[in-house]
């Protein structure tokens, strides 16, 4: 069953962003790097991307799906562009692409 699991925002200063959601939220973010810190509930998890050349342009909405090939090829079938490619991150793979609007989402699969 594919469902959103999370939404990633660019943080330009991730130390404040940090320090914000943690202060209003409660939230416990864990680091993956100098760059990237996320949630980790297992429901629907914010992620905090701190590398600009890396982060969305606006919030990114991540979808999990057991068959990540199987996703690519009906994203494409159903006319979605990729806009970037499968590639792997701590814990799984993922892809980026834009739907009929030009809306960014994410497709990834857990390892």
């Amino acid at each position: 069953m594919a469902r959103i699991n999370f939404v990633e925002l660019p943080a330009r200063d991730l130390g404040a962003a940090r320090s914000f959601y943690s202060s209003v939220f409660g939230w416990e973010l864990t680091d993956f790097g100098p760059s990237y810190s996320c949630t980790m509930t297992g429901t629907v998890d914010l992620g905090l991307q701190g590398d600009m050349s890396e982060a969305p342009t606006a919030p990114l909405p991540v979808v999990l799906v057991d068959d990540i090939d199987a996703a690519l090829t009906a994203v494409e079938a159903a006319g979605g562009s990729i806009s970037k490619p499968i590639f792997a991150f701590p814990g799984g793979r993922r892809f980026h692409f834009l739907d009929p609007n030009g809306l960014e989402l994410a497709i990834m699969q857990t390892d």
